[in-house]
């Protein structure tokens, strides 16, 4: 008789060796495995490289499959089912909410924790985590619509002293990913629109170019200074420091070339 369960594994954010050795195990038990990578993506691996490695088939799921949970959920009721995605599974409300109705139809529950962006964009840049505000997602421009809440939420943190971590948007559907320039143009254009202050050809930005992955890369610099450089391909986070303590100054300085006046700066 098979074992009713539902396994979620955050994978971390590159390659298929990034879990810990516990969610291999508990993978490797499971009869059955959905994977989920709308909300992101997992550097440097294939879902072929995953199966090959656990000798199991993957089933790859949409965030509406996910949603509506009814084909997991009922395999789950009757054996063990793996979810995985890239990073940490618990950091998407969609999967949180398939956890939720897991318990509530009394389906045991196993969550294996994944390294995700939230923690490793900051301690790559050097920055200290405590010190971030609300988490932004930039949008891709559709139709020359910009909404300005992301601008809001940023410039809210950025008054408060706090620093702003920018996720890009992503379109896996489509394979159409937001680069770091792209992002860049967005907070111009909307300075631009709105004029409040958020950006000037002084404020310093950003980027974390495939975190975690054996090719990462980060770069600090002023807006017009990293649009002329090649800061890589995507998966990519922007981050917009507040008020920075003098080490996390000589920490952009040192790890990702920021300029040396933002150290006299603080």
């Amino acid at each position: 008789m098979m074992t009713s369960e539902l396994v979620f594994v955050g994978l971390g954010l590159s390659g298929i060796d990034g879990m810990t050795v516990k969610a291999l195990q508990a993978l490797k038990e499971c009869d059955k495995i959905y994977a989920e990578f709308y909300t992101s993506t997992l550097i440097g691996a294939s879902v072929e490289d995953l199966e090959k490695m656990l000798d199991k088939k993957i089933n790859v799921v949409y965030r509406s499959q996910v949603e509506e949970g009814e084909d997991i959920l009922s395999d789950a009721a009757k054996m063990r089912v793996g979810f995985v995605t890239a990073g940490d599974t618990m950091l998407a409300t969609t999967h949180v909410d398939l956890r939720i109705q897991a318990k509530e139809d009394g389906i045991p529950v196993r969550l294996f924790h994944g390294v995700s962006i939230f923690g490793a964009c900051p301690t790559s840049l050097g920055l200290q985590p405590y010190k971030f505000g609300r988490t932004v997602t930039l949008p891709f421009l559709e139709m020359d619509y910009q909404p300005k809440s992301p601008y809001d939420h940023i410039k809210e943190n950025k008054d408060r002293g706090l620093h702003t971590m920018i996720l890009l948007d992503i379109r896996a559907d489509e394979l159409r990913y937001m680069t770091a320039h792209q992002a860049i143009e967005w907070l111009i254009e909307g300075e631009n629109k709105w004029n409040e202050g958020l950006i000037t050809d002084k404020t310093l930005i950003c980027v974390a170019t495939h975190v975690g992955a054996p090719d990462e890369k980060i770069f600090a610099g002023y807006p017009q200074d990293l649009l002329k450089m090649d800061l890589g391909t995507p998966l990519q986070t922007v981050v917009l420091p507040g008020n920075m303590h003098f080490m996390e100054a000589y920490a952009l300085v040192d790890f990702a070339g920021a300029p040396k006046e933002i150290i006299e700066d603080e």
